[in-house]
């Protein structure tokens, strides 16, 4: 048995000289000899295209474009002899995919992201060979995906009122990015710099005659949870009024400037007519007439 896996390894090394490969390279079909379940998936994976466009420069030897020259690792079977991303250090593993993603819009920040900070490489995501999608893209797989890691995040999604991720309606990158950002946490951008909310959210995105402060220089994030809440419309807290006193009140501190206008006198909260901010101030995101936001 080993004298007929001899013969034929030595057959595929033959023919893979023959293809003239640069020196210390096996080629593809030296690695199926005894990877046929890895070479056969990896025809189905977007990187086969390595295998068969001339243009890539890997033509032959795509497995040798991840795992480096193999032709010593072929030749003793030893594992010390061949690179495996899957036990190098996560930067290492990056450099790898980077050699031919670093110029490609969706990689752009990779080099900055939190997951690469965090020493997260990109295998962790993505299943190269082709034996699973490459690239997830239902929004189910993506959430189920993310969720592995970030399981604080995910709970927060069963929360009454939260973005329909658990129903599959949307996923996690609709807002996150991945593979990095200019803005924090990884978050989408719209229209060039501004938050990915406005994507689904554009009646609230403005410019207005008259800003709300927070909703420009904070973010939805100052009223809102993003991921899930206890309280309706996902806000911060359980009664509108409170949102709102958390900058248009008179708070007995230090003398400091006060972040919002505080209510007029005749504005009684022991009644039920001030308990709800909204009812009057109906434009909180902003107003095209109104400096108090009335309409």
């Amino acid at each position: 048995m080993m004298r007929w896996h001899a013969a034929v390894l030595g057959l595929a090394i033959a023919a893979a000289a023959a293809q003239t490969l640069p020196p210390g390279y096996a080629g593809s079909d030296a690695c199926k000899v005894c990877h046929a379940d890895i070479y056969n998936a990896f025809s189905t994976s977007p990187h086969h295209e390595l295998a068969v466009d001339a243009k890539k420069g890997w033509e032959g030897r795509a497995c040798e474009s991840c795992h480096g020259p193999g032709q010593k690792h072929a030749t003793s079977a030893d594992p010390k002899l061949i690179r495996n991303p899957a036990k190098l250090a996560p930067a290492a593993v990056d450099k790898i995919c980077l050699t031919c993603h670093l110029n490609q819009p969706t990689q752009i920040g990779r080099l900055e992201s939190s997951h690469a900070n965090n020493q997260i490489p990109c295998i962790t995501c993505h299943k190269v060979h082709g034996s699973e999608p490459l690239v997830v893209r239902k929004a189910p797989a993506i959430n189920k995906l993310c969720a592995g890691c970030h399981l604080n995040e995910w709970a927060q999604f069963q929360r009454p009122f939260h973005h329909k991720l658990p129903e599959g309606d949307m996923s996690c990158v609709d807002c996150h990015n991945p593979h990095g950002s200019i803005r924090p946490a990884m978050f989408q951008s719209f229209a060039g710099n501004e938050p990915g909310c406005f994507a689904c959210h554009g009646d609230k995105r403005g410019p207005f005659t008259f800003e709300h402060a927070p909703v420009r220089f904070e973010g939805c994030q100052a009223c809102h949870e993003p991921h899930g809440s206890a309280n309706p419309r996902m806000l911060t807290r359980a009664n509108v009024r409170f949102v709102c006193l958390e900058c248009h009140a008179n708070l007995p501190t230090v003398p400091v400037k006060v972040a919002g206008v505080a209510p007029p006198a005749f504005h009684d909260l022991n009644l039920p007519l001030f308990q709800n901010c909204t009812v009057c101030h109906q434009k909180i995101h902003g107003s095209h007439v109104d400096r108090n936001l009335l309409k």
